[in-house]
Formats: structure tokens, sequence, C-alpha cells
């Protein structure tokens, strides 16, 4: 099989597959033959606007279906699309506007005056339900434009989420987003992560990140229906998923924990639901094992990043056996195609069961960061590894088990602290519900261990006994020497933890 384009996963369906549902939202349902049909005006539209091959066309806005539209018509123009996160300020969006330089510009509903605002002097049109754009692209053509890419040919740019830094523009190709998957055969193919046209699944995440626009164009790929909803609300999900009888969805764990929570989740029926993917962030044992017992399906853990194109290990159903807690604490296993290795600072290659930097080598790894060659080079070097900037481990077995990142590892007295390690052991606590470790500044060790912590409803807020508790979980030197309690902890879009937002915070206070 060879490899799929962005601009081309939907014509064959279209033919095959034309009147099943493609994409559905709460008011709109779209079949094959009309996705292909719009997408193809969209290009004749950006062509006729004088877009051209690797020029950029950005959104700004929650999801919706005009934007997938938009997405692969811009592709079928050469077009690379930037979907650019909503939840970030006017100030922050112009930064990445300014960067990608956009041709071409849509605003999702809700969003037309702020997108005005960021953009003067782009090309624009509004998707809302008064907006120009459904005029402007039914006055189009729909003969497909024939601007076929190649595989190697750039078609997403996506932001990466900026905890440590500026974010930086992804370049992913065709051969990023499907290279990988179309290289699997049905020997090599896990069960998990085999798609038909019979599945459903729920286009939740936000565009702006691989976990959204990916899993979109993943569904789109194989002919299943998606159900698109504008963001993630879990208990608008929980009715979703009922309803539409959901059968793939991903979510992170805190929109998993609400989920659960639902009125009518212990009395529903989920039969219907086969696998839930989680991942961004770590999931508790206990929180597992009640969506385990809830839900009744088979949890998949997916570890990725922007830069790999999504996904590139996993823990699949059979190793989420609450029986065997050593397997469950790792991240799972490369998929077929992935290479691994753990380097330390010098970048030499390390024994099974050392630490040090994941580093990862697939056709899924990005082309590399809009516009930033020394960041590229730092990123990915002459063979095609990509250093993850993650802390971790392989064991004898292959199973990856991560630490964190490299450069949120705490020095305290000369010894190394990865901060999961210390989160994992203050989960097991009866009055845990969420928890951050952090290193601030010490005078005698340099950094010492401070932990955010989250307790759950109703239980005490004791420092002194969490802290004692650690120290019969973990060396003495790991411990926290501080604890600072909150009420939640601060989350990107995509539910990772915004540690330098936390060491901002606890760092001027200490």
């Amino acid at each position: 099989m060879g490899v799929p384009t962005l601009g081309n996963i939907v014509r064959n369906h279209a033919r095959d597959l034309g009147a099943k549902v493609a994409l559905r939202d709460a008011k709109t349902q779209l079949n094959f033959a009309d996705l292909e049909r719009r997408a193809c005006k969209v290009a004749n539209g950006l062509i006729g606007a004088g877009i051209t091959r690797g020029d950029r066309v950005a959104y700004l806005g929650k999801n919706c279906i005009s934007y997938f539209e938009a997405l692969i018509g811009a592709a079928k123009a050469g077009a690379i699309m930037v979907p650019i996160n909503w939840r970030l300020a006017p100030a922050e969006v112009s930064a990445l506007i300014a960067d990608c330089s956009p041709q071409w510009m849509l605003a999702g509903p809700g969003f037309e005056s702020t997108t005005a605002q960021v953009a003067p002097g782009i090309p624009r049109f509004d998707c809302g339900a008064t907006g120009s754009y459904a005029a402007w692209r039914e006055a189009q053509s729909d003969a497909d434009p024939g601007r076929e890419s190649a595989p190697q040919d750039a078609a997403l740019q996506l932001y990466t989420s900026g905890t440590t830094g500026l974010p930086k523009g992804a370049v992913l190709t065709n051969r990023s987003l499907f290279g990988l998957r179309a290289a699997m055969t049905p020997k090599n193919l896990p069960t998990w992560y085999a798609w038909s046209s019979n599945d459903v699944s729920l286009i939740a995440m936000p565009a702006a990140h691989i976990s959204g626009t990916g899993w979109g164009m993943w569904s789109l790929m194989h002919g299943a229906t998606g159900v698109v909803t504008a963001e993630f609300d879990p208990h608008a999900v929980f009715e979703l998923m009922i309803e539409h009888r959901i059968n793939k969805i991903m979510m992170v764990p805190t929109a998993i924990q609400i989920a659960i929570r639902h009125p009518r989740a212990l009395d529903a029926d989920f039969s219907f639901l086969r696998y839930i993917c989680y991942g961004g962030a770590p999931m508790p044992p206990d929180l597992l094992q009640e969506a385990m017992r809830v839900f009744g399906c088979g949890f998949v853990q997916m570890y990725g990043m922007t830069e790999t194109s999504g996904t590139i290990v996993a823990l699949p159903p059979e190793d989420h056996d609450p029986a065997n807690g050593a397997r469950l604490g790792s991240v799972g296993l490369p998929l077929p195609g992935v290479e691994l290795k753990i380097c330390d600072a010098a970048g030499t290659a390390l024994a099974s069961g050392e630490s040090g930097e994941i580093l990862t080598r697939s056709i899924s790894n990005m082309s590399g960061y809009f516009n930033r060659p020394d960041e590229t080079a730092k990123t990915v070097d002459p063979d095609g590894w990509l250093h993850t900037g993650d802390a971790g481990f392989i064991d004898a077995d292959g199973y990856l088990f991560l630490r964190d990142r490299v450069k949120d590892m705490i020095i305290t007295g000369g010894e190394n602290v990865y901060p999961v390690e210390v989160e994992n052991a203050l989960r097991t606590h009866p009055s845990v519900l969420d928890v951050a470790v952090i290193g601030v500044p010490d005078e005698t060790w340099g950094e010492k261990v401070l932990a955010v912590v989250v307790t759950k409803e109703g239980e005490p807020r004791d420092a002194a006994a969490l802290i004692e508790f650690a120290r019969t979980k973990i060396a003495r030197y790991k411990c926290p020497k501080q604890i600072e309690y909150i009420s939640a902890l601060p989350r990107n879009a995509s539910g990772k933890v915004l540690r330098r937002e936390l060491r901002d915070r606890y760092r001027a206070s200490t």
C-alpha cells in the first residue's frame, strides 16, 4: 500500500462509501461524497485566490466540520494547514500568525472578531452561521483540481504546546502523518490500532493538537464516521457516546475522571464501546481501575508528541492488568516501524534499565520546525534520531517507562530526581487526587523537591503526614521537602501540566 496524502484520503471513500456519514456534529451531517465535493470547492477557491504549493492556510476556532473540509481542501490545493489554539491570548495568536505568515485564514464560529484583530490584511472568511465562508465555498467549482501532493510534501503545521518555551511550528508531511499506518500489515497491526468503516469515533480534542486533527484524519482515512464536538465537555461527551454509539474515543485522564462521575455512568450500557485511548498526563491507578469497571472496554495508553505526528508507543489493553502493576507503570511498546533508544547527555546509548533521554526514529518524525533550522538540528540528528526531551528507560522486555522531561529533572544534593517517580509515589496516598512535582531553589541542596497537591473532596491537608508517607515509598532524598496545596493544577489544552507556570509561582515564593 502506498502512502496516502491528506488531499486524497477521502477521494476513494467518496466513490465507494459516498452515502455513508463521514462527519457529524450537533446540527449537520456530511457524507463522504459531499465532503469530497466541498473539499474540492475549497481547493479551487484557494487556487483561484492565488494560493500556491507550500503556502500556509491558518484556522482559528474550535472544532467544526468546516475546519475538516478546509483542511482537506487546502491539501488538495497543495497548501499547508496551520490550526491555531483558540485558547491562546490575542497577543499569542498574533505571534503565531507572524511566525507562519498565512496567505489565507478561516475563522471558526465565535472567532470572527479575534481573527480580524490578529490577522489584518490577510484574506479570510468566517464559517459561523452568518459567516461568508459557505457562500464563498459554494461559488467554486467542485471539479477535482488535480494538484497532487507527494508523500514527502508538507501537509500540516502544528505548534508545540509551549510548556517549556515559545511554541515552534512542527512541519508534518504526508509520510509523517500516514506512513506508519500504511506500512503496517495484518501480521504486525495491533488489534486495537485497526480501524474499519464501521467505527464511530469522537473528534473532541482541539484541532490545534495532533490528538484533534490527527484523530480526525485517521478516522476519515479508514472510512469511519467522526462525531465532531466543538470542545471536550465530559458531560456532553457522555451523552454523545450513548447517542451515537461511539466505539473509539481519545480522552485525557481528567476528562475520564469527570465522565465516570456522571450521574448515569453506573447504569449506562457501554457494550458498544471498544477502546478508550488516553495520554497527555499520568493516569492514577485507582482512576484507571474505576474507569475500566465503569466502561468495560479496552484501554490503551498512548505516548507521542507533536514532533512524532502523535502516538509512537502504546500500552495495549492486554497489558492493563491491575495484577501486573509493574507493566502498568510503563507507556508500552513501540509501534511497528518505530525505533527507540535511551542515551546519556553525551549521546551514548544506554543499556536496558538505565535512565536517560528517549530518542526515536521512524517515518512519523516531523520534517523540522518551520523557519528554525538551528532548533531542528538540536532536535533531529543527522541519522534521523529525534530527541524527545523526555527521560525514561526501556526494560528487558522492550517496554518504555517515562521518568520525566529531561529539563524537568531535579538535581538535589548531587542526586537526580525525576518528578514523575515522586508523583507516582504520592498518588498512592488515599488523600491525593492530583499532584505535580517541581524543583525550587535551596541554599543547602541547590534544589529541593516541592510537591503541588490537589486533595480528594473531604480529605485533610496534612503535609507532614504526606511527606512521611512518601518516605515509605521512595528514597529519602527523592521525597518532597515542601508540600503546597492547590485546588487544581494548571494544564494546557492537551492535558499536560504547565510545570513552568508552577515553577514561576513557587520559586518566587521560596
